[in-house]
């Protein structure tokens, strides 16, 4: 089924702006699709063996020691007495469960000690021994552990569809807000790329995002919000399609290259749509007229620091009055599906039910409540937030 069979039977045609990295990559080989957790932190393999290897001699000289001391205790069929060399092949052959029997322990003490210390230090070092394929079985194990604990409690997600330079910065921006990174869940079809998002402590999930199967392993489903920042405008419809199909209550945010595809994606079933090669040269356009309104514009888009641009909902003590009586510096105002401009008369007065959108001084103790206070705690909002 093609994108204009997709589309209510319309046809439309999507302007390509080129190959790029990250669909060359998808298309050229079939990407295995799979959960990856971030890593912990664990020793290099070297070092892994070296340790291992220490603890193996040490239980051996353990061994030899107690033999040698107890060596009267002990019997050798070839002599008749235990020297240090035979002490040494008898710990040898008892810790590796050879047991020739050439060398025996014949007292009461002797045998006392080798069942309650050789034996087990026997089983110590045969745990040593085969201790990489117990850590594989075991990490094996506890990798799928964490990735079932998590599923089971990933809820009100965020989903990002590509981790390049405009996936990154809406990460940082989401991260700014608030925003912990265990609720952030990257798609990528390279696995390098994935390998950076578990470096920098998110969950990744290696595969083609236009497919059902690899949004599923991200649970977009059961996802709150959608970030789609591919770097090819076809892929970003095929995955809005895709992610709207499995999850009808999300918000979807897309970029795309071009303006005229825009549309498109909106009738894929994104909310909101951002041209980012226009984006871009209107803000080289505002910087050329006004370097100073450059700055500020890229302040505001830039959360956490400066000016932030946050939308919250009204509070009661606002009720009634006109947008220019509030405490915050308010630009629009959202009525159910209308933004209003500040200067819009049927902005005021403000209604219970309207959201605002402020420009606030960053801080750390309201930027997070800003985008996600529910209605019924519009009272905190005005104690903590609006001394910014």
């Amino acid at each position: 089924m093609g994108l204009g069979d997709a589309l209510d039977g319309r046809v439309f045609h999507v302007k390509l702006p080129g190959q790029d990295a990250m669909a060359r990559r998808a298309d050229e080989h079939v990407v295995p699709t799979r959960v990856l957790l971030p890593r912990r932190v664990v020793d290099r393999p070297l070092r892994q063996v070296a340790k291992r290897l220490a603890m193996a001699l040490t239980v051996l000289a353990v061994t030899v020691f107690i033999v040698w001391a107890d060596r009267s205790g002990y019997h050798d069929n070839a002599d008749g007495k235990v020297d240090f060399l035979d002490a040494v092949y008898y710990a040898t052959v008892t810790l590796s469960t050879t047991g020739y029997g050439d060398i025996v322990p014949y007292s009461d003490p002797a045998r006392l000690i080798n069942v309650v210390l050789v034996t087990p230090l026997r089983v110590l070092f045969l745990i040593i021994l085969v201790g990489t394929t117990l850590e594989v079985l075991t990490e094996r194990t506890r990798e799928d552990f964490r990735l079932n604990r998590w599923r089971t409690n990933l809820r009100e997600h965020t989903v990002v569809v590509g981790f390049g330079t405009k996936g990154r910065s809406a990460i940082q921006t989401l991260c700014a807000t608030g925003l912990k990174k265990d609720q952030i869940v990257i798609v990528d079809p390279a696995g390098k790329v994935i390998e950076a998002a578990n470096a920098e402590g998110f969950v990744g999930v290696l595969g083609d995002a236009t497919r059902s199967d690899v949004l599923l392993r991200a649970e977009v489903q059961k996802a709150r919000q959608i970030i789609i920042a591919t770097q090819r405008d076809d892929t970003a419809v095929l995955v809005a399609l895709t992610a709207r199909q499995l999850n009808r209550g999300a918000k979807i945010v897309a970029a795309v290259r071009e303006e005229e595809n825009a549309p498109l994606l909106r009738q894929s079933g994104a909310d909101a749509v951002i041209t980012s090669a226009s984006a871009a040269g209107r803000l080289l356009g505002l910087s050329v007229l006004s370097p100073s309104a450059g700055t500020v514009m890229e302040d505001l888009i830039q959360q956490g620091s400066g000016l932030d641009l946050v939308e919250r909902p009204v509070i009661k003590a606002e009720v009634g009055k006109s947008v220019r009586e509030t405490d915050d510096l308010v630009v629009s105002v959202l009525r159910g599906h209308r933004l209003m401009g500040y200067d819009d008369p049927a902005a005021s007065p403000l209604q219970l039910t309207d959201r605002v959108i402020t420009i606030v001084r960053a801080s750390p103790t309201h930027v997070p409540q800003a985008n996600h206070l529910p209605q019924s705690n519009q009272r905190s909002w005005k104690d903590g937030g609006s001394q910014a």
